[in-house]
């Protein structure tokens, strides 16, 4: 799914917009028990209630692409006959309303995820009159396309707050207040089917995670049954560390920068271009890169066998998830240096009477604690 499919459902996530009639719910605590169950209306719910109802299912369609959103692709055999695809397409074609596959869905979610407090699942169903969109983007409300159903899940830590003192309106005093359980917002969730090019496609799913450093590869594994990409956070390290390992004694500020500024300058491309697609960059890309800086064919070969064994076979990574393309950071254990990669040209090293240096060209406006000074020749 790409940003624009994302952001169409997340315009939708809202009580006057979508056909949600019911949200379910089950509430966890911490050992795993189960402490209730319901089901909420849609059209009965006092209408500040179901604005939060609403935005925590919406906060599973945000973040990253990549990143928080993980695309998930069944294989073809899967369709065709595997448990999990068929008990995710159960569940859709009751609408929810079988109880029995909403607790087999729960005590899948409750085996494998772990939270040190409660938690509170929720699940929706909405159906989607997809407005027909022509060639040049208008969009005819009046002529639908296609119906896409689709389940959204979400998964809320339950967080207890301390007693404050609270106002009394009637008494006009402040008075000691209970503690109370607050739903926060989600930590996964998934959304299927998958809506690509604004269609139903049975062979994808959308996984949600908040954290960049965590992926719950067992909530997949037992929802989907397929092997995830590793979390974004941990493919920021494990590249540079595959750099760092395969370039060897030939890994110079130059060959860094060179690969930095040319996987930037994808992403820059990209978004000129506005495809919808989101970007996706492969080893010969960043072989090309490390070719222009010199890197002889030795440390090339390394890199490309070593590049698919971590990342597995010709593997499609997102830019984003292995380079911060808004920073270049230069560290020593003392020092930190950000700069803006436009400018990282800036910075050279260079051996000065057989010192290392790090050297920043510092022309002009050079400020230290926010005073401006001046560079004097000795």
């Amino acid at each position: 799914m790409n940003e624009k499919e994302i952001g169409e459902l997340r315009r939708r996530t809202r009580r006057d917009r979508s056909n949600m009639t019911s949200i379910y719910g089950c509430y966890v605590n911490a050992q795993k028990e189960i402490v209730s169950e319901f089901r909420q209306s849609v059209g009965m719910m006092p209408e500040n209630e179901a604005e939060k109802y609403f935005a925590l299912l919406k906060k599973t369609l945000s973040g990253g692409i990549g990143k928080n959103l993980i695309d998930i692709s069944f294989r073809t055999a899967q369709v065709a006959d595997s448990p999990e695809h068929r008990f995710l397409m159960d569940l859709r074609s009751s609408g929810l309303k079988d109880e029995q596959l909403r607790l087999e869905l729960y005590q899948k979610i409750i085996d494998h995820v772990t939270f040190d407090d409660s938690y509170l699942i929720l699940l929706g169903l909405d159906s989607y009159d997809v407005p027909f969109k022509s060639k040049d983007g208008d969009t005819q409300n009046d002529a639908s396309s296609e119906v896409y159903t689709y389940i959204q899940c979400a998964v809320c830590p339950v967080k207890q707050t301390n007693a404050k003192l609270r106002y009394d309106t009637e008494n006009k005093a402040f008075h000691d207040g209970a503690p109370e359980q607050i739903a926060c917002a989600p930590e996964l969730g998934f959304l299927f089917p998958a809506f690509d090019d604004r269609q139903t496609n049975i062979y994808g799913a959308l996984f949600y995670t908040r954290s960049t450093k965590r992926i719950y590869e067992d909530i997949i594994d037992t929802l989907f049954h397929v092997t995830p990409p590793k979390p974004a956070a941990e493919q920021k390290t494990t590249f540079e560390a595959l750099l760092t390992r395969t370039v060897g004694e030939e890994c110079s500020m130059e060959v860094v920068q060179n690969v930095h500024g040319q996987i930037c300058q994808c992403i820059e491309i990209h978004k000129e271009s506005k495809v919808a697609e989101p970007l996706l960059i492969n080893k010969e890309q960043v072989k090309q890169a490390l070719t222009a800086a010199g890197v002889g064919e030795q440390k090339l070969a390394k890199f490309s066998v070593e590049y698919d064994e971590v990342f597995g076979t010709d593997a499609l990574l997102h830019p984003k998830n292995i380079i911060n393309n808004r920073r270049f950071e230069i560290k020593t254990p003392d020092v930190t240096i950000n700069v803006n990669p436009q400018c990282a040209d800036l910075i050279e090293t260079r051996i000065i009477g057989g010192v290392k240096y790090i050297l920043i060209c510092a022309d002009e406006n050079v400020e230290v604690n926010g005073v401006n000074i001046h560079i004097h020749e000795e």
